[in-house]
């Protein structure tokens, strides 16, 4: 990999530095390169072997920060790439992208240059649509690269988030642990199992359904450490069959605890309680609410947390993403919930408000 420096007065005034940026990449099939600037060629010019931009400061208007994620979406192409059909073109860049690990600071620059470009538009909705129909924007939702709609981009330019993550911030299969481990202590305490068989669904599934995942994952794992190269076809089939079967029924148990954990922000939307910790509104200030929402006692809730079934830090996360979320939406109605309220709680964790929390 090879570093450009395209920054100071060493690296050339103006186009003068695009020359030796040009020499260093070549045709772009021998080398790798990033190009740093500091703001020099982030405007009129073209590299076709540019495939992406970082951006890693704020510029000062959303014609700038266009600018310069133009740059990347040159198109990159070879005629007659075999020498047989002039009409020929293979592509070799499909795709540029821009990489900006500010959300908020991106999406406001998309929600205003959208605004101008159809400034006729009487919803801001509409014209953010028509950009981003040729500017997809993509977000990680937890666990997955998701694609934001116009009415998500101006929430998160709005609130930091949109409706549609923070939802699914909810449904992630991180905020719960279902691997063997985590299974067997299920299984090995019959108030843990009768707590799980309370929750939707998990009845229907029947309390089989725990060691059925567990010894058929540890029995095919086992076999094929054995034989490894050994096997023959019949097993084969037979180890991919059992492997289908108790990563499906291990699916079951993760989708069904999702479900339960989609019913804590309803919860919390419920309760007025923002600045205490949520194991603490849970457990001494709100229990019954919390079983009318959720289905499940203090008592139960606490069993399963004790067991590691639903993972703390990324619920401390979720919390958080709300808490701001729910806070942004009632100032943007002139409504201030909590005024001087300067802490937030979260799942286990009290922080402060202008501490945030690390995505």
């Amino acid at each position: 990999m090879l570093l450009l420096d395209a920054a100071g007065t060493e690296a050339g005034i103006g186009l003068a530095a695009l020359p030796p940026v040009r020499s260093a990449i070549g045709s772009g099939f021998e080398t790798k390169t990033i190009t740093l600037s500091c703001g020099k060629l982030t405007t009129g010019v073209t590299v076709p072997q540019w495939s992406s931009i970082l951006m890693l400061r704020n510029l000062n208007s959303p014609e700038t920060y266009f600018q310069a994620a133009f740059r990347v979406q040159s198109p990159w192409s070879i005629k007659n790439p075999n020498g047989d059909n002039p009409h020929e073109e293979a592509v070799l860049k499909p795709a540029c992208f821009v990489f900006d690990f500010a959300p908020t600071r991106a999406l406001r620059q998309i929600a205003e240059y959208g605004a101008g470009l159809s400034p006729e538009a009487q919803n801001p909705e509409h014209a953010v649509e028509e950009l981003v129909k040729f500017l997809p924007v993509l977000a990680y939702d937890g666990s997955n690269m998701t694609q934001i709609d116009a009415g998500g981009i101006l929430d998160i330019a709005m609130a930091g988030t949109s409706a549609t993550l923070l939802a699914r911030k909810w449904e992630s299969a991180i905020l719960v642990n279902v691997d063997n481990d985590t299974l067997k202590r299920i299984m090995a305490s019959p108030a843990a199992m009768d707590a799980i068989l309370n929750i939707e669904g998990f009845r229907a599934l029947g309390s089989a359904i725990f060691e059925t995942v567990v010894n058929k994952s540890e029995a095919v794992k086992e076999t094929k450490k054995a034989k490894g190269e050994k096997l023959t076809p019949t097993e084969k089939r037979e180890l991919t069959a059992e492997e289908r079967e108790y990563k499906s029924k291990r699916k079951q148990i993760q989708e069904k605890l999702i479900k339960f954990a989609t019913r804590i922000p309803a919860f919390m939307y419920l309760t007025d309680f923002r600045e205490n910790t949520l194991q603490d509104v849970i457990t001494k200030l709100e229990p019954d609410l919390f079983k009318t929402v959720t289905g499940l006692s203090v008592t139960d809730f606490n069993l399963l947390v004790s067991l590691g079934v639903f993972n703390a830090t990324h619920m401390n996360q979720a919390v958080f993403a709300f808490r701001r979320y729910e806070d942004a939406s009632l100032r943007y109605t002139g409504i201030e919930s909590h005024k001087g309220l300067r802490h937030y709680g979260l799942y286990d964790t009290v922080i402060a408000v202008e501490d945030g929390l690390a995505p």
